[in-house]
């Protein structure tokens, strides 16, 4: 809680201070309680868990008055995170997480490429909770109406959870393109098992040099899953999904103790 008695609420993304979908987050996030954003200057989508080591972090102030503060970060989405949480907030500790929105999906296991989750997960491993919010609408335009009347709901459902529930949740939360009064519900879900096959187009430069832009398809190795969050966004649903940073493979744990000791 701030000294206002209000929670404090940190946000970012990766889509860039100026992106259209941070605003709206932002915005959602001052009705609850005050404000502390820092997101990065520029757009660093599918930057994952990557950490900036090499070269220096700068930080500039975008606003600051009483109960929001934004900031602009010249690092990745978790690096956010971490200079937000040491070096800005110091010894105020948020009370909850938000990550977004998005613009474009970050269901399935686009999860694991994604800077909005990571920076979610990264607040997770702190022990506080946090949600990152996409909308599968990658258009800078993006209408945000829907995302932010789900979006508040679930931020509503979090903060009333007990402590000890709340504690290191991290949601991924997807909302479907369409009008809001087409969305059926929310659907709390698992992730949809499936990868992204690449495609490379292959040119050469004016100087004679290959170089390759990258493109992909996912590919949804379960179409018909109904507990899957892909096929509650194809359904009209908003799909929330619980994840977690422990990668360890439990099934193979006691299998692999057996054959190779331990």
């Amino acid at each position: 809680m701030t000294a206002s008695g209000r929670p404090l609420i940190f946000v970012t993304n990766d889509d860039g201070v100026q992106a259209a979908g941070i605003a709206a987050l932002i915005r959602l996030a001052a009705e609850f309680g005050d404000v502390a954003a820092v997101a990065p200057n520029e757009s660093y989508s599918g930057m994952s868990h990557s950490i900036t080591m090499h070269r220096p972090l700068f930080v500039s102030a975008v606003s600051r008055k009483p109960g929001l503060e934004i900031y602009s970060c010249t690092g990745t989405p978790v690096d956010c995170v971490k200079i937000g949480f040491d070096e800005i907030l110091k010894e105020r500790i948020p009370d909850l997480v938000l990550s977004g929105i998005n613009h474009g999906s970050n269901a399935n296991i686009s999860v694991i490429y994604s800077g909005t989750m990571g920076a979610a997960t990264e607040a997770a491993l702190y022990g506080i909770p946090s949600v990152g919010f996409s909308l599968t609408d990658h258009s800078p335009a993006a209408d945000f109406t829907a995302s932010v009347h789900y979006a508040r709901k679930i931020i509503a459902q979090v903060l009333a959870m007990p402590a000890e529930r709340r504690a290191g949740l991290c949601l991924n939360v997807n909302i479907p393109d369409i009008p809001l009064a087409d969305i059926k519900g929310i659907q709390v879900c698992r992730q949809t098992r499936g990868n992204w096959r690449e495609d490379f187009v292959h040119r050469t430069d004016p100087h004679n040099r290959d170089y390759y832009w990258m493109s992909g398809q996912f590919y949804n190795f379960e179409p018909e899953a109904e507990e899957s969050d892909e096929w509650a966004l194809r359904h009209g649903y908003v799909a929330v999904v619980p994840v977690q940073m422990d990668l360890t493979d439990y099934p193979r744990l006691n299998f692999l103790r057996e054959q190779i000791g331990g």
